[in-house]
């Protein structure tokens, strides 16, 4: 029987939460995370994940021996091959993607803009017919601005779609609004407020069909739900490195191009990283081969450290490990919900089908902006969404059943039941 088996048919109680992290077989990763045993209960690894207690032993090393020991010959010692070998081993680790597709630098937000006005330039290059760039409404903020920001400077149309909030982006959702005035459709692999886990295949091959590029955001799926780029046909793609891989407060993003696209696609914020001899310092710009093409300037190299012990986890553990003690973790916490928080008029947003949602769980209730400030000086830390979301991330490697149920128990305490109305 599986955790989340377990839990659907034992009492919730804290006794059965630390039956749970008993039998967990990931539950060896939890100690080594920075704060993971103590009494705070931390729900908001999808919104930055805990450091690993490694990393300040690899910082350390870095500013003595790297940095300080080497200097300016780092450079030529791994520094400069550092974005697109780390960029590899995301791809493999998480991403399932070849190598050469990848690299790192930069934050998501301007990763998202190069690869979106690289496609949309790209396509109406192609096809002038192609101004419309379809994206749904419940997108992250900075995906919505940033799609209305290009599609004013290049004199194109926004095609919003309006999806379900129980069912998120879907073929049928889309089906209406792809067609040959397509350029470009950017999704989110998971929804950042429902948690709802798009078919990527599904959806990318509706847009092939139609002759449009996918643009996938993978910042709330990438290092806890399996992704397959090669294998779904995805076009572009941007994830962010300091929710579930862990690198700390304003980590570089990640971005693949399919190699296919590589040499036809132009980057428009040209600068001398992203130059085929950047050391040459000659006039004009010409882009590298492959993957360099899309950096512009320095790479963050003191920021990249501590993605790679995070890698060294998933890689240790297998995505496909992590991904089930995800699915357990999200299971509990909704049966957690229905039987401490329903009586409270609290509701499940996200999808009940554990296929069909990431690794965070949406709970809603009118007075949940108030419990989620209470909940903070409880040392319990959930994030709120407007309006009326509180949502519960869940990191595999350091999430414990008996945290997320420590922190859900104080959720209820916050929200009595409802009192029964009389007949």
């Amino acid at each position: 029987m599986t955790p989340a088996e377990s839990a659907r048919t034992e009492p919730v109680t804290a006794a059965h939460a630390a039956a749970l992290d008993a039998a967990d077989p990931l539950a060896r990763f939890r100690k080594r995370f920075v704060g993971a045993e103590d009494d705070l209960s931390y729900l908001d690894g999808n919104s930055l994940g805990r450091p690993l207690r490694i990393t300040a032993g690899r910082m350390a090393d870095f500013v003595e021996r790297s940095w300080g020991g080497r200097l300016i010959r780092g450079w030529d010692e791994g520094w400069f091959e550092a974005p697109l070998e780390l960029g590899d081993r995301i791809a493999a680790a998480t991403l399932g993607a070849a190598p050469g597709q990848t690299v790192v630098g930069d934050s998501t937000s301007v990763l998202l803009y190069k690869l979106l006005r690289a496609a949309v330039d790209h396509q109406a290059a192609r096809d002038p017919r192609r101004r419309e760039i379809v994206v749904d409404r419940d997108n992250f903020p900075t995906d919505r601005y940033l799609v209305e920001g290009i599609a004013a400077e290049r004199d194109l149309q926004v095609r919003w779609v309006q999806a379900p909030p129980d069912a998120g982006v879907s073929v049928d959702v889309l089906g209406e609004a792809v067609g040959e005035q397509t350029a470009v459709v950017l999704l989110s692999h998971v929804a950042y407020q429902s948690g709802h886990l798009v078919d990527v295949g599904a959806v990318t091959a509706l847009a092939h069909e139609h002759g449009a590029l996918v643009v996938l955001d993978l910042c709330h799926s990438v290092g806890a739900v399996p992704v397959e780029l090669d294998g779904w046909g995805v076009d572009l793609a941007v994830g962010c490195t300091y929710k579930y891989l862990n690198g700390g407060p304003g980590a570089p993003a990640f971005c693949y191009v399919a190699d296919r696209h590589q040499a036809e696609l132009t980057q428009p914020v040209q600068g001398w990283m992203g130059h085929a001899d950047p050391f040459a310092m000659v006039p004009g710009y010409r882009p590298a081969e492959g993957m360099r093409r899309f950096l512009t300037g320095t790479p963050p190299i003191v920021a990249m450290q501590p993605i790679g012990d995070m890698l060294e986890l998933i890689e240790e553990a297998s995505i496909e490990a992590v991904r089930a003690k995800s699915v357990a973790l999200t299971s509990y916490a909704i049966d957690l919900a229905d039987e401490l928080l329903a009586p409270a008029g609290v509701t499940v947003g996200t999808p009940r089908d554990p296929a069909l949602r990431g690794s965070h769980v949406l709970l809603r209730h009118p007075r949940m902006r108030e419990v989620v400030a209470a909940l903070w000086a409880r040392d319990v830390i959930p994030d709120f969404r407007n309006p009326d979301g509180l949502r519960v991330g869940l990191s595999p490697l350091s999430t414990s059943f008996t945290e997320l149920h420590r922190g859900l128990r104080a959720v209820a305490d916050l929200l009595p039941p409802r009192p029964a109305v009389g007949l």
